[in-house]
């Protein structure tokens, strides 16, 4: 949209006539006072939005915007469109996202129900599929696949019990060779495991290389500094 600088005198649509014609266009259908006219911009020869301040509950930062329009060699200035119009800074709704992609780890509550998207590619309802997690007489409607079971093991070396954590960063003793460490067999293989120690990650998966300050090894400073 590019704005007019020119004389208001030069164009019918730049008039205060116009203004005036804007001004009660939108006191038509705005609840309560308009602002005052803050710019008028150009979009042909023969068009031209007008605008003003507003001061609607709810609508921060926005203005009314009324389209103008004049014949030309014709001053009898109309009215094509009014609207409430979101400025620069306005305060506005985030935009739509669908319902499957709001969704985040943590959102399930009790008694709420997710059913897995038709596209979930860590799932297989096929057990001969190549990538397809499966286990000797457990037969259900769907099967892991590979992908996700790489994706949770992602998360798990990447999480609160991961060997990057805080945690660990400052464990002397990991999990590996820890009593607590009950380790875990195909198809997650060793380097993760479940921690028994209720006073640390109890019934938690966590990394082999994980660690904490309740080890079963660990032994408490003495007073003399040994």
């Amino acid at each position: 949209m590019e704005s007019v600088s020119q004389n208001k005198n030069s164009s019918p649509l730049l008039s205060d006539k116009a203004i005036e014609v804007a001004r009660e266009a939108i006191l038509e259908i705005a609840d309560g006072e308009v602002g005052a006219h803050i710019g008028v911009a150009g979009l042909s020869s023969n068009v031209a939005t007008h605008r003003f301040e507003a001061s609607v509950p709810g609508y921060t930062g926005w203005e009314w915007n009324a389209v103008v329009a004049c014949a030309t060699g014709s001053r009898w200035v109309t009215v094509n469109e009014v609207a409430l119009m979101p400025a620069r800074d306005a305060l506005q709704a985030p935009d739509w996202v669908p319902y499957s992609e709001r969704l985040r780890p943590g959102d399930l509550g009790p008694g709420d129900i997710m059913e897995p998207a038709p596209d979930d590619e860590r799932l297989t309802t096929d057990s001969f599929a190549k990538d397809a997690v499966t286990f000797p007489g457990r037969e259900t409607d769907h099967y892991l696949t590979q992908e996700g079971l790489d994706e949770a093991k992602t998360r798990w070396r990447k999480g609160n019990f991961g060997p990057n954590s805080e945690f660990a960063e400052q464990a002397t003793l990991h999990c590996r060779t820890c009593a607590f460490y009950i380790p875990m067999q195909h198809p997650v293989g060793e380097n993760f495991g479940v921690c028994t120690n209720e006073y640390s990650a109890d019934g938690r998966v966590v990394a082999a290389s994980y660690g904490c300050g309740a080890h079963a090894d660990t032994k408490a400073p003495r007073h003399d500094g040994k």
